[in-house]
């Protein structure tokens, strides 16, 4: 059976960041029917974008059966994080201000999509590789630690 390689980011800044994160892996693990092949460190830093308590943060590589299209996988993916941080108490708040700029803010669990493969997505909902990878290192450190180098070599950009 053919695997495609998923890297998701994961991330808490309220209550039991801890106990947050390990409750997201649990319900990533049920809601893909596997453990995660890689586990990056967690780690520790300032709310990115706004005042806000410290985050924590780490990455996950699940290598899922590939099923459909990237485009189609991806956004059964996607609707399957956000049910997941729902689950786990999210709300939705404004994400954009008056002026139609993203405002940041805080969060109980966020779970993104920081690469599908070696593929990139762009469709209305999803864009991978995530476009601020790169800015993020929060991000970026882990990501690099469980990456493997044909992902690192088809994203130099990400990774250096």
């Amino acid at each position: 059976m053919e695997r495609v390689d998923v890297f998701l980011g994961l991330g808490s800044n309220l209550g039991d960041r801890d106990l947050n994160l390990l409750k997201a892996m649990n319900l990533l693990d049920e809601a893909f029917g596997m453990h995660p092949e890689r586990i990056s460190r967690i780690v520790e830093t300032p709310a990115w974008g706004f005042e806000g308590p410290d985050f924590l943060n780490l990455c996950v590589l699940y290598r899922l059966p590939r099923t459909g299209t990237p485009e189609e996988q991806a956004t059964r993916i996607l609707r399957q994080v956000k049910e997941i941080e729902k689950a786990l108490g999210r709300t939705e708040e404004a994400l954009f201000d008056a002026d139609g700029k993203r405002v940041y803010h805080n969060r109980i669990i966020d779970i993104d999509i920081l690469l599908y493969g070696t593929h990139i997505i762009h469709t209305e909902d999803l864009t991978v590789p995530h476009p601020l990878i790169g800015q993020r290192d929060f991000v970026k450190k882990p990501l690099l630690e469980i990456s493997k180098p044909a992902v690192r070599e088809a994203f130099p950009e990400i990774f250096e």
